[in-house]
């Protein structure tokens, strides 16, 4: 299945800053009338013999790219970043998450103390770093495969509804991968005694349960995480393209690596109070979910009530604003460290420049 969206995305039509180019003979019989050249820059091409008038695509990367946008090999390593983006900087606010876990479970209990802030980190790097993989990795790959079915035109006219499904499809598969690390996490988090490590909870959630006590929260957690990864792509991705546009005072182009990645950082840290504020309620309800043995999601959700959907929002706003600002820097950031393409932000392609009558920038 993945391999079949690996290869339908190559061939997507939404691959800014790709162009098509048309290359003549190695060994052309007349002069060129134009005075264009066009300079292979990917490592891995070499001189060979083209075939007379065959169009190749051809990326607009910087020289010393370590792979093609939109390759295999891209999809890959933006896997890999979201590992690293997820897997750290959720570990990272463990003490946090777990102050704002049991507030939402039982506020009255958990008044003071600060024993136990790291409980719950294995599970924690491990289902996010899962996560990660499959949240980053596969909304490249989805953002290519919508893009090449709506043709370039629309994809650049709706690309706010681009992001938002292509970041939920991308978090479907994600959250199954995270469900049996978060059910974990929170059981440990919230149950007084239950146990200490990963290694001692699970054993003792599947004797108690079976295999559905990792699974029984996938619901609210879809409910919980697709809202917010839509957020999340696609708040960030236009925030991105108004910070740009708007507030740095100059070009993308003519800014330096560094710069870039403190606008990304702001545009990071923008998106996820948004992120916060839109996926809480569910949030609550799987917190308390994994607490309670055998009830349902709309079970907790009547018995919380309305404010009680709130609990622990201030918390999780700081959590998880620094928390998506940190991932977008992070993400960018191995990005640059791999010498991975770094696509500027879209651009209205020249057809419909000209069906417009656009003349000037957008």
């Amino acid at each position: 299945m993945f391999k079949s969206l690996f290869d339908a995305a190559q061939n997507s039509t939404f691959k800014s800053p790709f162009t098509s180019v048309n290359c003549q003979s190695a060994t052309p019989t007349s002069a060129p009338t134009s005075s264009a050249v066009v300079t292979p820059t990917l490592r891995d091409v070499a001189p060979r013999q083209l075939t007379p008038n065959h169009n190749i695509a051809a990326a607009a990367v910087a020289e010393g790219d370590s792979c093609e946008f939109g390759s295999n090999h891209y999809f890959l390593l933006c896997g890999l970043g979201g590992i690293i983006s997820c897997g750290s900087t959720h570990t990272m606010v463990v003490p946090l998450d777990l102050v704002k876990c049991r507030l939402q479970v039982d506020s009255a209990k958990y008044k003071s103390g600060v024993r136990g802030l790291a409980k719950g980190w294995a599970p924690t790097f491990i289902g996010y770093s899962m996560q990660g993989l499959c949240k980053f990795g596969l909304y490249e790959v989805f953002k290519k495969v919508y893009g090449d079915a709506i043709g370039e035109e629309n994809a650049f006219l709706y690309r706010t509804g681009l992001y938002l499904a292509a970041s939920a499809s991308a978090e479907f598969f994600a959250d199954i991968a995270l469900a049996p690390m978060e059910a974990a996490k929170v059981k440990i988090q919230t149950t007084p005694g239950f146990a200490k490590t990963l290694r001692e909870a699970l054993p003792k959630m599947t004797a108690q349960e079976g295999v559905a006590a990792f699974y029984k929260g996938l619901v609210p957690l879809w409910m919980r995480q697709i809202p917010y990864t839509m957020m999340k792509f696609a708040c960030f991705e236009r925030t991105l393209e108004l910070l740009y546009k708007y507030v740095v005072p100059k070009p993308r182009a003519d800014c330096t690596k560094g710069e870039q990645l403190v606008v990304t950082f702001a545009a990071g840290y923008i998106a996820g109070v948004f992120c916060a504020i839109v996926s809480h309620p569910a949030d609550t309800v799987v917190s308390k979910l994994n607490q309670a043995k055998g009830a349902s999601a709309l079970d907790v959700a009547k018995q919380l009530g309305w404010s009680g959907l709130w609990g622990g929002l201030v918390p999780r706003i700081v959590m998880i604003g620094t928390l998506t600002a940190a991932q977008w820097f992070i993400y960018d950031a191995v990005k640059v460290f791999l010498r991975m393409p770094r696509p500027p932000p879209p651009e209205m392609p020249e057809s419909l420049k000209k069906k417009l009558g656009v003349t000037g920038e957008q």
